[in-house]
């Protein structure tokens, strides 16, 4: 496996052409929960100030990194419904960039920051049962199975099982 040098950072003005470039994939779409395909400029425009604001504030419901390979969005990891003790890690890669070992070592990166800079206890993550590399990801991450899940998440406006993952400190 051939280790690829990325870097974390929050998003930033001028992300939104790489942002929609590679994020735009039926392949990508199909094991996510809230990423729509076709991926226009206007969702990247629209994700990228909401980052920029969100960073913005003292206290954040959510925090989103970029995975930047040479000044290009690639893929993302961030926490989302940041309360109390928890919070939820999502992620997505460039689909030409799997199977390098990059989102395992984002997924660490982002669950370390959780634990160490947000004082969280508790980060966990839903899996399409069918997306094999995502669980794997977790697994390789530290994350422990906890269960399947019946009709949890949406799809297609569609209740669809998931599986369940969590990291605890």
């Amino acid at each position: 496996m051939n280790e690829i040098n990325f870097t974390l950072r929050p998003f930033r003005k001028g992300d939104e052409p790489s942002l929609a470039a590679n994020i735009s994939s039926k392949k990508i779409e199909r094991y996510t929960q809230n990423i729509p395909y076709p991926y226009k400029i206007e969702h990247a425009r629209q994700w990228v100030k909401r980052n920029i604001e969100n960073d913005r504030k003292k206290e954040k419901a959510e925090r989103n990194f970029v995975i930047d390979l040479d000044g290009q969005v690639i893929g993302s990891v961030g926490l989302s419904g940041i309360r109390g003790h928890r919070a939820e890690i999502g992620y997505w890669l460039a689909a030409e960039h799997w199977g390098c070992g990059i989102t395992t070592a984002a997924v660490k990166m982002v669950t370390a920051y959780a634990f160490k800079e947000l004082g969280l206890r508790r980060v966990y993550a839903y899996v399409a049962p069918a997306n094999k590399a995502s669980s794997g990801v977790l697994k390789n991450g530290g994350y422990k199975y906890e269960g399947l899940i019946r009709k949890h998440g949406m799809k297609h406006g569609k209740p669809v099982d998931l599986l369940l993952f969590a990291k605890t400190r």
